[in-house]
């Protein structure tokens, strides 16, 4: 899908937007923003693309199927274990517990339907379905083709049976225009000859593409952008200054910007800034950790979600990537890098060939914040405290994949023109 379609070149009356943030929904803002005649300034105190970033160290995957929320029914009944076991994909500091209370309490009662996931499966979708032709445009735009690969996604289980006890998620993903094939052990051997022949069943969804090195991708976003008049100011956000209702400026820590719009896109240091204009935004930060070996035995041929490890697998131009862990504790505490070694015992165990490798391969581990609120859907739309900020944070586990669409959202609610999907479901205002 071409991004540029059904929209005028310029709008009459072209605004000063500060977009906070240049990660990779930040990056997709101020494009869009540019292609409306907008002159923008994008905000951020870090390097574009760099490891602070959440752009940097996701599992690289730009998965229509990633419309399944965190929290599903029955949920609770887990809670317990992720206490305890720390071999779980999501686990929480029994330190952070008090503090994350109210987080988890309404995380938990966003799952608790079938009703609940169905809506906040379709308002995933709107933001994913097309996902991975967006990104192909923006990444040719930008003059970077080759960072995006269309080659499919793999999710392998032990058996059909252990596919089948998920199948709620299946269903979510079936009635939200997700197709897939089923792929037994032979065709599975053939797509990825590494793979452990433990998993004897497989599903390939076809839709589904990845980036090979998105840190170098939102940074050629960041740099496209530039090229067509954006302005990159190395400073942090504080506040903004509200004068009568609108906006005059945002304030940073080294001067103030003057403005007539702003738009909130800093990942999970956006909650601060939300509250500054009247918005209490119920999120906090799913830690998430990869690990990337270098030089690896093992390529694959398109990236790989074994069922029992839940870590995105994917081979990326610095090697190859094993995403994942959920870890839920207090935003400035101390990584625990045992988490990233449980990411190396699974790849261990499911590429048989890197098991001998592992004690020499060199390893590079990453942390990181995804910014995710308790349902499981960003925040898009206007603050509740002054329609001249717009709020475009909290995606939580699906930012790369859905940043050019909520990009264009966002610059439609600036540019005043109907939007690309319904704002509704990503309103602030259902905290």
């Amino acid at each position: 899908m071409n991004p540029i379609e059904n929209r005028p070149a310029k709008l009459p009356t072209p605004l000063r937007v500060v977009v906070i943030g240049a990660g990779i929904v930040g990056a997709a803002c101020a494009i869009e923003l540019l292609r409306d005649g907008h002159h923008v300034t994008l905000l951020d105190p870090g390097q574009p693309g760099g490891t602070q970033a959440a752009s940097y160290g996701n599992a690289a995957w730009l998965s229509p199927a990633s419309v399944v929320p965190m929290s599903m029914p029955g949920l609770w009944k887990k809670l317990p274990k992720y206490l305890f076991d720390k071999n779980s994909p999501l686990t929480i500091r029994w330190s952070a517990l008090p503090s994350l209370l109210p987080w988890l309490t309404r995380f938990v009662w966003a799952g608790a339907s079938v009703a609940r996931v169905e809506a906040t499966a379709r308002a995933l979708s709107a933001l994913l379905h097309d996902a991975p032709s967006r990104h192909r445009a923006l990444a040719q735009e930008a003059g970077v083709p080759q960072l995006i690969v269309s080659r499919g996604l793999l999710y392998a289980y032990p058996d059909r049976a252990a596919f089948e006890a998920e199948a709620l998620a299946w269903r979510l993903r079936r009635d939200n225009a997700v197709r897939w094939k089923e792929l037994e052990a032979p065709a599975i051997r053939e797509l990825v000859p590494a793979l452990d022949h433990r998993y004897q069943f497989a599903i390939l969804v076809e839709q589904g593409a990845n980036c090979v090195d998105p840190g170098a991708y939102v940074a050629a976003l960041v740099r496209h952008a530039q090229s067509q008049g954006a302005i990159l100011q190395r400073a942090a956000a504080t506040g903004f200054d509200l004068q009568g209702g609108r906006l005059r400026a945002v304030l940073t820590d080294r001067g103030e910007l003057t403005c007539e719009r702003a738009v909130i896109a800093a990942g999970i240091h956006s909650k601060a800034l939300a509250r500054s204009v009247g918005d209490k935004v119920c999120m906090e930060s799913e830690r998430g950790y990869h690990i990337v070996l270098e030089n690896p035995p093992v390529e694959l041929a398109l990236p790989v979600m074994p069922a029992d490890a839940k870590t995105g697998n994917t081979s990326t131009l610095t090697g190859l990537r094993i995403a994942g862990q959920v870890e839920l504790t207090r935003l400035h505490a101390e990584p625990d890098w045992r988490r990233a070694d449980t990411l190396l015992r699974h790849a261990a165990a499911t590429y048989p060939a890197l098991a001998a490798a592992i004690g020499t391969a060199a390893v590079q581990r990453w942390m990181g914040h995804r910014p995710s609120t308790t349902d499981g859907r960003p925040v898009l739309g206007p603050a509740s405290g002054c329609q001249d900020v717009i709020h475009a944070f909290g995606h939580g586990h699906v930012g790369l994949a859905s940043g050019p669409v909520s990009g264009r959202l966002v610059a439609d609610l600036i540019s005043g023109r109907p939007t690309v999907v319904d704002p509704a479901p990503y309103s602030v205002t259902r905290f």
